[in-house]
């Protein structure tokens, strides 16, 4: 279900009616923000068979391609591991044949920057010379992780997170959310909508936002050898160090706001009381720094930089409070 993004979907739509569609687009954005989703409605889109509106969502090409089964759409997802060169091969061979039911063979490759160096020069092969019924979808966070060929060749496509008010609408008309946890979860998102629905869905998330929130103090009390400590545990888990630091990031962002006096919403709206306390000894330059040095961490580990050392630098520079 495509939250937001209407105009990227009526944009794409447009310029396929026109007959000028690119064989290949490139949806950019952060994280969680419905890149994916917008890929899969398009790629819907150009099978579905009913007249208007396209897609319609429920023909039987339409709902295929949700499931997944849709033989002339292929989708390459490969959550936190990197697209390989036999991935990419198998996925040429595949388009190389002529669509099975319609006009388009679509392929969807999401995370692409993730794509190793092989992985990618092999696409280039299909994004220079591509087959007239082939329409590839690309998907990523960091542009300046792309090689500058694979880029050259799309047509690209900027996302942004949606307004805070239409994610916590939408939890609450298309998913059945009570009003105060869509509010909370809607701000906790930043406007990434695909954070807010996999919170709906998976009560661990929460619980492991309760946790990092715990450690945010924690921390503030423990030495040098307990936070390496934790530097080593927390490095071993790459999915849960990047969840982690986003929390810590808006957590810090709303200190930072409080110490600052100004006049906007937090992120955190359910821990005002906690956050308050906090703010009290913590002064506007300390959590301007933590801010800086958790989005700064959160770059080094997006490009390779050594996490484990990332993470130990991040931990030493945490303000310390007295017993």
């Amino acid at each position: 279900m495509l939250v937001g993004h209407a105009w990227a979907l009526e944009l794409l739509l447009r310029r396929w009616k026109a007959g000028c569609l690119s064989h290949a687009t490139l949806l950019l954005g952060p994280p969680n923000i419905g890149k994916t989703t917008l890929a899969r409605v398009f790629a819907q889109a150009l099978q579905c068979v009913a007249p208007t509106p396209m897609p319609c969502g429920t023909c039987s090409s339409c709902r295929r391609v949700t499931t997944g089964n849709h033989p002339d759409v292929r989708i390459l997802d490969t959550p936190g591991e990197p697209i390989k060169i036999e991935q990419v091969r198998e996925l040429q061979r595949d388009l190389a044949l002529l669509p099975y039911e319609g006009q388009w063979r679509v392929a969807i490759l999401t995370e692409f920057e993730r794509a190793t160096l092989e992985a990618a020069n092999a696409l280039l092969k299909t994004l220079e010379e591509p087959p007239s019924y082939v329409v590839l979808l690309l998907t990523a966070t960091r542009i300046d992780q792309l090689l500058p060929t694979i880029v050259s060749r799309c047509q690209t496509l900027w996302l942004r997170p949606l307004a805070i008010d239409q994610v916590q609408q939408a939890l609450m008309s298309q998913w059945g959310v009570e009003p105060s946890t869509a509010k909370l979860l809607a701000h906790l998102s930043g406007g990434r909508i695909g954070w807010a629905v996999n919170a709906v869905y998976d009560r661990e998330v929460m619980e492991r936002r309760a946790e990092a929130l715990e450690q945010i103090s924690d921390l503030m009390h423990q030495n040098r050898v307990q936070r390496l400590g934790y530097a080593a545990a927390l490095s071993r888990s790459p999915k849960l160090l990047e969840e982690t630091l986003m929390l810590w990031g808006n957590w810090w962002h709303d200190l930072l706001l409080l110490r600052a006096g100004a006049q906007v919403p937090v992120c955190n709206i359910d821990q005002l009381e906690r956050l308050h306390a906090q703010a009290q000894y913590i002064t506007l330059d300390q959590a301007r720094r933590m801010v800086e040095q958790v989005e700064f961490v959160m770059q080094c580990i997006e490009q390779n930089v050594n996490t484990r050392l990332a993470i130990e630098v991040l931990l030493l520079s945490w303000p310390r409070v007295e017993e």
